[in-house]
């Protein structure tokens, strides 16, 4: 059973790394690149200052906190399974497509891009879902782009990106929710949602 669903996995990301064009080659690889969302990232930055104003501390660190738990997680995951990235398997190097030689580390599963991004994600719809409503469409969109980039690139199966999203997901979810429960134990003051 676990070997059908490699195969499928495998097969589905040949499928979608071998829809690529050279003029999106560039934008990809850019893409996945965290630096090119700083723009993004003061965005958010200054919504949670006028949001939270003095409790935008406790909302950064628990942030912070957040991201760590979740790139040092799936760290711990890809050292602990050790399954080839697609660009590392000797069986795909001849059919898949790599971008400026790009091949990430040994290990994909799962994905940290998928999981940081998603986390983040998640975590800001929680604390801005009744202030900014239709911010979720720009966040969700960003960490999809962010984690399809990585399959397009090589570096990561579908199911690798899959279960970042997931534990991304949950790992914003659960710190959203203690975030907003934290704060209103700070007493009166501004409430965001």
């Amino acid at each position: 059973m676990l070997e059908k669903f490699l195969t499928f996995d495998r097969s589905l990301f040949l499928t979608l790394n071998g829809l690529h064009a050279s003029w999106l080659d560039p934008v990809m690889y850019w893409a996945s690149n965290t630096l090119v969302w700083i723009p993004l990232f003061i965005f958010l930055a200054c919504l949670v200052i006028d949001t939270f104003r003095y409790k935008m501390v406790a909302v950064i660190l628990a942030l912070a906190l957040m991201i760590t738990i979740s790139d040092q997680l799936s760290n711990l995951v890809k050292n602990d399974t050790q399954r080839l990235r697609p660009s590392n398997e000797p069986a795909l190097a001849a059919g898949i497509h790599i971008v400026k030689e790009y091949r990430g580390s040994d290990f994909g599963y799962y994905s940290a891009h998928a999981s940081n991004t998603f986390a983040l994600a998640v975590f800001l719809i929680i604390l801005f879902q009744k202030r900014y409503r239709y911010l979720y469409l720009l966040l969700i969109g960003w960490a999809s782009l962010m984690s399809y980039t990585r399959i397009y690139l090589g570096v990561h199966y579908p199911i690798d990106v899959l279960s970042g999203a997931a534990i991304g997901s949950l790992l914003g979810w659960f710190a959203g929710r203690i975030t907003i429960y934290l704060l209103s134990l700070q007493g009166k003051g501004i409430n965001p949602v």
